[in-house]
Formats: C-alpha cells, structure tokens, sequence
C-alpha cells in the first residue's frame, strides 16, 4: 500500500497522496490503541454496600448518617459496645439489665430466646411502641405501633425483620408529639445523644446518631431537614444518650463507651 502511495506520489498528486498516507497511518495507530483497550483485562467495580455522611440542620443539630439496603440488615444480640464489634452499623432498641426492651425479630424468632420470653425481643415492653418492619416479599417498609411482634403484619411470617423503638411519626405532625409522649420517650425534653432509623420512597434505610445532645424534637427535626428531603417516609428513634453507639469505616461513636445488647449490623461492608 504504502509502494503504490510513493509511486502516485511521482506523479504530481503530492498534497492528496500525502493526506492519504496520513489517514493510512492515523487509521492503524487506532486500530492498535483499540485492540489493546479491549484485551487489556479490567478491573470490576467494587460494589457499594453502605454510604456514610454528616449533615448539619439549621438547629444546629449534625447526624451522622449511613445509608444502606433493608436486605443488608442483620438485627444482631450482642454484649458489648457497638464499637468493640467487628460490625458496621448501630444501636438498636431499648434494654435494662441485659433484657430486650424493644421489638427485635427476624422471620418470627426474637433475638434472644424464644417467642413470648421476656426481654427477648419479642415484646415493646410496658407500652405499644412503634416498630419499624421490613416487609421481604413486598420489598417495603412500615412503621407499626405494637405491644409484641405476634401483632405485626407482614405478607410471610418467614420473611421480614422488626426493630422496635419509638414512633417519629415524619407524616404527622400535628400529632407527633403524643404519640411519641405515649410511647414513653425517654428524656424528652433533655439534651441527650440521639440515635434513629428511617426509610425514603426508594426503601434506601437510614441510620442516624446526633454528633451533640439534643432534645427529641431538635433531632427529628434535623432529620426532616437534612435526610432525603422530599423523600422521606417514616422512621423510629432508638435508644439513645450513651447507648447512641455507630461504626464504619469512616467513623467510631462509642456514646459513653456502655455496653448495650442489640444492634443493626451491616451484613455486607
């Protein structure tokens, strides 16, 4: 090819036979980079199990917020405080003396003993409480007021998780503030750490502590000012003062270094 050029070049056709070898030339020098692009073998993308932030509300209030897929939740018994685990994640409900105070069931069996045992998960003891339950088959969340885990509705009594706490009631707020004061808030109107959860139209579920006391209402309010505004459904507060406990890879949160007993693990990090 390039023979046949040179001797069109002789000939008096030097600007376009020039042009012609360029493009000859410009066109394998293509071929090859491409060649090599597409053999060269390529690294997958790593895969994005939890997202982790900081939002700060007018109020002053800052959560810390991890961000991650009701299926890759595990409700975990533990003894310890949420930092000196190898997991990611946080505190869950309330507790006394080792007992489950709150809701903590995963396909029917509470985390700690058997159905109907006290302190095992199964009751939101003295009080109905709001519970927040993944519903696997419908791949959606509800917040459901309930004494024991046998009064919460799910489509397959095989197939869910239920974390007990108290109601945040997001969609109703001419009235949330009963409810919560029905369900015993602790501390209501004391600055104490705050720890929640709460859900958004897409299912993500969100895991919040309050980098400072605050009281009930400034927390739930940074919460609707910062955490997926416009797309926020519901949640439940959790334990909170020293039990708010939260780990990751960005961040360790030890509240008051106490011990508490149950958590919502990260299955995957």
């Amino acid at each position: 090819m390039i023979a046949v050029l040179r001797n069109r070049l002789a000939h008096g056709n030097e600007r376009q036979l020039q042009l012609l070898l360029a493009g000859f030339l410009l066109g394998n020098l293509i071929a090859v980079i491409l060649s090599a692009y597409w053999t060269t073998p390529r690294e997958k993308p790593v895969p994005v199990h939890y997202t982790y932030a900081t939002y700060a509300a007018a109020n002053g209030v800052k959560l810390h917020a991890m961000r991650t897929a009701p299926d890759n939740i595990e409700l975990k018994h533990i003894v310890t405080n949420v930092t000196a685990t190898a997991d990611y994640g946080i505190n869950g409900g309330f507790f006394w003396n080792g007992d489950l105070l709150s809701i903590a069931v995963v396909n029917g069996k509470p985390l700690k003993g058997e159905p109907h045992d006290y302190g095992s998960g199964w009751y939101n003891i003295d009080y109905p409480k709001g519970t927040l339950v993944w519903d696997e088959v419908t791949r959606s969340f509800s917040v459901q007021v309930a004494l024991e885990a046998g009064e919460l509705k799910m489509t397959d009594p095989k197939r869910y998780w239920a974390q007990g706490g108290v109601s945040m009631s997001l969609g109703a707020e001419e009235r949330w503030i009963e409810q919560a004061k029905k369900e015993d808030m602790p501390a209501f109107d004391e600055p104490r750490l705050r720890s929640g959860a709460v859900f958004d139209r897409q299912q993500n579920l969100w895991l919040l502590v309050s980098d400072k006391p605050c009281t009930v209402e400034q927390f739930r309010r940074a919460v609707l000012e910062t955490i997926a505004p416009g797309r926020l459904v519901d949640g439940i507060f959790l334990d909170g003062d020293g039990s708010s406990q939260m780990q990751n890879g960005q961040v360790r949160l030890k509240g008051d270094s106490r011990e508490v007993y149950q958590m919502l693990a990260l299955k995957s990090k």
